[in-house]
């Protein structure tokens, strides 16, 4: 068998699935000491540490720091290069998750209470966004599609994105569907220093308020270093799935299902939760079929054998206890009845429920973000959305009816916590002359 194959038991099942689950959770604290002096060479020499990192990590021995960004005519030449059919399907998937997004509101009010206090809610957008985009294997535009537009539908009117490239590996698709989502700069730059330059700013890159996007190891310690500094979306792992199956379910499907995910990464993860053992038997015979001939055979091939499992749970009623504890990313259910367990569902990133509904569809055009909660973290986070790029603001304007009948209150409670200034701030205005 290619994935490994775990029995629910009341008594080792769940030590055995964390056990599992903890083994693709990397340390990423090994990568914390060089992603720390990338960050401070970056925040004091500003490009030029930028250009020495971009030679040694990224092997761009062609660039200079004049190029850093990219020029309307190479974003035009770019463009004109990339072919008809790929600028339609960006263009469906553009209006799709914009379409989506769109719906996204967040309620505004303002009411007064019966003390005449008038007390109110709304949001404003950030006003600078940073979006990291990988190169090399994990160059997608519909990773910038993912980024971008939540921020475009929020209000966002300067955005920023960096993906590292060359000459040889410019991806036009990535650079059509940034022009498409408003980006204001694209630059050549990436890993830890790309992070430290939007977090920083310097005389080439635009210093932002918040960074969002997917990125390796490095990346992602880079932006736990400089959260606080500015805001970041999650930190990130590699991608997964949980795929759901009965007897009634296609095995090729389930197989090409698993495959998609495991394809992303040598690091993502697929597991099949399944209550037939014939189908878990059928999904592997399949999986060594299909995987012949797939271009990323070895990729997907490690990350199966590594991190790949089926979980076989024989009563459906425990179903939704075991997806609950892994909190996937990507929820696929293909079952007879999935209604019998999608009430119970609370820890999932995004769910997809039916035969006709593979995790793939949503990674390019379904609508919602495929910008999902990893490694667990789903039980307390949630995907990308509009509301990542709104900022809330309360406003409290207290009446002197609203302070001669509440400050007294307030006064008491700030004695009991010892703090007499603050009594002595509502003490003034309550005092009657």
């Amino acid at each position: 068998m290619i994935i490994k194959n775990i029995i629910y038991n009341d008594k080792n099942f769940f030590n055995q699935l964390k056990k599992f689950l903890e083994k693709r959770k990397i340390d990423q604290n090994q990568n914390s000491s060089i992603v720390k002096k990338i960050i401070i060479d970056v925040k004091k020499d500003k490009d030029n540490a930028i250009l020495k990192y971009e030679k040694k990590f990224n092997k761009n021995s062609q660039i200079k720091i004049s190029g850093f960004k990219y020029s309307n005519n190479e974003i035009k030449k770019l463009i004109k290069n990339l072919d008809n059919r790929t600028k339609k399907s960006i263009d469906i998937s553009f209006n799709r998750i914009k379409k989506f997004h769109s719906k996204q509101i967040l309620k505004t009010f303002s009411f007064r209470d019966n003390h005449n206090i008038k007390l109110s809610y709304r949001s404003s957008p950030i006003d600078r966004v940073g979006v990291y985009v990988p190169g090399g294997t994990a160059n997608y535009p519909s990773t910038v599609l993912m980024n971008c537009i939540p921020a475009l539908v929020a209000g966002v009117k300067n955005i920023y994105l960096t993906t590292p490239n060359d000459k040889k590996n410019t991806n036009p698709a990535v650079i059509y569907a940034a022009t498409k989502c408003g980006v204001k700069e694209i630059y050549k730059i990436g890993g830890a220093q790309a992070i430290a330059a939007f977090a920083f700013g310097t005389k080439k890159i635009c210093k932002v308020d918040k960074i969002v996007g997917p990125g390796n190891l490095f990346v992602s310690a880079a932006k736990k270093e400089v959260f606080g500094e500015v805001g970041i979306d999650m930190i990130a792992g590699p991608s997964e799935v949980l795929v759901v199956a009965d007897k009634y379910s296609n095995p090729d499907w389930i197989a090409a299902d698993l495959i998609a995910q495991a394809e992303h990464d040598k690091f993502a993860q697929s597991i099949l939760l399944c209550n037939d053992k014939k189908t878990i038997l059928e999904v592997n015979k399949k999986l060594k079929i299909q995987l012949k001939t797939l271009p990323k055979k070895h990729i997907a091939l490690s990350s199966l054998k590594r991190f790949g499992c089926s979980l076989f749970v024989r009563n459906l009623k425990n179903f939704s206890k075991v997806i609950n504890e892994i909190a996937p990313e990507h929820l696929q259910i293909d079952i007879k009845k999935p209604e019998k367990i999608i009430k119970e569902i609370k820890n999932a990133g995004s769910i997809f429920i039916g035969k006709y509904s593979p995790e793939a569809m949503g990674d390019y055009l379904a609508g919602p973000n495929h910008v999902l909660p990893t490694s667990g973290s789903a039980k307390f986070s949630s995907g990308l959305s509009v509301y990542d790029f709104l900022k809330r603001h309360s406003f409290i304007k207290i009446s002197k009816t609203g302070i001669e009948r509440l400050g007294p209150l307030v006064i008491n409670l700030a004695k009991y916590e010892k703090l007499e200034g603050h009594a002595n701030s509502v003490k003034l205005r309550t005092k009657r002359i």
